[in-house]
This record gives structure tokens, C-alpha cells and sequence, in this order.
């Protein structure tokens, strides 16, 4: 074929069929996969196959869609894709779909109502086949994704658990973390914990800190509400890091003797080194800190740091499972129940903490 007459270029069947010596027809089950394909002899195939190899033959997605009503595309809408949170689970999204020969749109709401309702109608007009929401940091009523059922649109929320049986959801045991991590502190010898609680208003705050509680009652641990501070709502996630530094300052000028900290997250913890290092407060030699959620950045900080660790990849993973498990039962016209799925933490002990030291006051 000739280059640069400025005439489409595209190759079609009709030029596979040509090149092949075969008819648009049995070219078209062929490259289409079609229910008949297995009634054509593999010699019949491959030299399609090689034909249109050879040609640069590329199938018309939209052609395919308006055949099979059907676009292989999932939208994947991320509240504030800038927090460290979203990049491990992304990944887990990425590797799964591209498994299932399914390509991602991918959707930042920046924190925004408007935003995310916007780029929900845009998806839906996209056709894509199902929906995945990477809940994190989130203030923002979604209950409108419930309305997805109605269009047999599989939906599931990474992070976040919507009522009802209609969206699935992934998230991690934040009360077993929370005991997770104190449990770490308490083993190590601190029996003076600062704590800073997560904002009200997001979902794994009250477990994560209920999970703190019975364990500090398990083991007869007092919690000294004068080392309880709490993140207010916000819609940065990194409001955390600037939290857990300001309210690290104010614990300091409290002159309440404290041997560790529980940060709400990891940036919450780093911000509270980051207090801490500047005071002259060693980490972890005078006092040891302990994040949660294990983002990129733990493992690189100095000192690295000690956090509970959410599976997020595999997060990522289990919920393209629950939206392609909903995606094949549409396809093959049978009836399926969505999945809730809790995924276990894991304890990762970097540097930023050690044994409580025997010497000097309570107060």
C-alpha cells in the first residue's frame, strides 16, 4: 500500500480477504472469533491470521461495539488520584484488567460532587461494562452509584461499603489493624501512647480506633485523653501529613511524657516525625511512631517507617474480580450476588520503632 496519498489507510476485512484468498465472510468469523470459527480448519485460520498480521489489520472497536454492544472497557474513578494511597491500588487495577483483555478509563473527582457526578455520566456514556471507585479519602455521598443496578452495571467500591445489595466493595479489617498496631507498641514496653484518631467523617477512622480501644481494655492499658488529638474532615488527603504535624507540636507543648505515637495513616505518622525530629525528639530511640496502610512512601522515609499494611494491589485485584464476575454473568444471562470482601492487615516493623526505654517520669 501506498504511503503519504492522503486517502484512509485503514485496512479492512475485505483486505484480508483479498491478501488471504478466503471470503469477507469466513474472514470475518475468523478475526471476530465468531460462534463458527470452530468449524474452520486451523490451516484456514492461521493463514488469516498471518494475512491480516501482515496487512497491519486492526479491528474497528466501534464497529465491534455496535455488533456486540459490548465496549471491553471498565471505569475506574478515583476521588484524588495525588494521594499516595491510589497508585499501589491502580496498579492492582491495571494488572487485573489487562489479565481480562479489558481496558481502564480512568477518572480523578479531585474531592468534588459535581466533578464525580460529571465524569459518572461521561463513563456511562462511554458505555463502559462495569465501574470501580477508589473510595480513600472520602466526604462525598455516593449512594447514586446504587442506581447503576438499575442499568445492570456492575459496580464495587475500594474502600468504602455502600448499604443495600447492589455495589460491591473491598476493604480492609480496619479494627484488627488498629489492635495490630498498639498491640506492636504494647509488646515493645510503651505504656505512654499519643494518638492521633482519623477524621469523623471518614469510614475507617471509627473501626481503627475501636480496634484500639478493646485492646488497650484487653490488656488493662490506660489511654490518657490528653494524648488523643483528631484529624478534622478535609478534602486533601494530604491534610494528614500537615495534621499529624501540627497536632505532634501541640502534644510536645503539652509536656505530657508520651514513649510513642499512633499516626491515623502514614502520612499522618510522617508528618509526626517530621514534628518530632525538629523538636530533637529522636525517632525511634525517644519515641517510637507507627502509621497504617504501608503507601510507597513508608519504606523510603528515614527512618522508614513501622505501619500496618493494607493489601492495597490486591484490593486493587479483588475488585475487578467482583465487577468481571458481574460482567460474565450478564454475558451468559444468569444471576449473580455482588461480593463484600474484607482483606486481612499485615504488621510491617521497619525502624521507627524500638523498645521502650526503663528511664525517666510518667508526666
Amino acid at each position: 500500500m501506498k504511503r503519504g496519498s492522503g486517502k484512509d489507510l485503514t485496512v479492512t476485512m475485505r483486505d484480508v480477504a483479498k491478501s488471504s484468498g478466503f471470503s469477507p465472510a469466513t474472514v470475518s468469523i475468523v478475526l471476530n472469533n465468531a460462534p463458527l470459527a470452530r468449524y474452520i480448519a486451523p490451516a484456514t485460520k492461521k493463514r488469516i491470521e498471518d494475512a491480516a498480521k501482515k496487512l497491519g489489520y486492526r479491528p474497528n472497536a466501534m464497529a465491534r461495539f455496535l455488533r456486540s454492544k459490548r465496549s471491553h472497557s471498565v471505569g475506574v474513578m478515583f476521588f484524588d488520584i495525588a494521594d499516595p494511597f491510589c497508585i499501589p491500588v491502580l496498579r492492582g487495577i491495571e494488572n487485573a484488567l489487562y489479565q481480562s483483555s479489558y481496558v481502564q478509563i480512568f477518572a480523578d473527582a479531585h474531592n468534588q460532587r459535581n466533578r464525580f457526578e460529571r465524569y459518572l455520566e461521561m463513563l456511562l456514556d462511554h458505555h463502559v461494562e462495569a465501574l470501580i471507585v477508589v473510595a480513600n479519602w472520602l466526604f462525598v455521598d455516593i449512594h447514586l452509584l446504587a442506581d447503576l443496578s438499575k442499568r445492570n452495571i456492575p459496580a464495587a467500591t475500594i474502600g468504602f461499603e455502600l448499604p443495600g445489595d447492589t455495589v460491591g466493595s473491598v476493604m480492609v479489617d480496619n479494627e484488627a489493624g488498629g489492635r495490630l498496631a498498639l498491640e506492636h507498641l504494647h509488646h515493645l514496653g510503651h505504656r505512654k501512647i499519643a494518638f492521633i484518631r482519623g477524621p469523623k467523617m471518614l469510614i475507617d477512622s471509627a473501626p481503627r480506633w475501636r480496634g484500639i480501644q478493646k485492646y488497650a481494655h484487653s490488656v488493662g492499658l490506660e489511654i490518657d485523653p490528653a494524648l488523643v488529638l483528631q484529624l478534622p474532615d478535609s478534602f486533601d488527603p494530604n491534610s494528614g501529613f500537615e495534621g499529624g504535624y501540627r497536632f505532634t507540636e501541640e502534644l510536645l507543648q503539652r509536656r505530657k511524657r508520651f514513649t510513642a505515637l499512633m499516626g491515623f495513616d502514614d502520612m499522618t505518622a510522617l508528618g509526626a516525625i517530621r514534628a518530632l525530629t525538629k523538636a530533637g525528639v529522636k525517632v525511634p530511640e525517644h519515641c517510637s511512631v507507627v502509621g497504617f496502610d504501608d503507601v510507597p512512601l513508608s519504606a523510603l522515609a528515614a527512618p522508614s517507617l513501622t505501619t500496618v499494611r493494607q493489601p492495597l494491589e490486591e484490593m486493587g485485584n479483588q475488585a475487578v474480580n467482583i465487577i468481571m464476575e458481574g460482567v460474565n454473568a450478564g454475558v451468559e444471562k444468569r444471576d449473580w450476588r455482588i461480593s463484600r470482601q474484607k482483606m486481612n492487615p499485615e504488621l510491617v516493623i521497619r525502624d521507627s520503632t524500638r523498645a521502650a526505654a526503663l528511664t525517666g517520669s510518667d508526666d
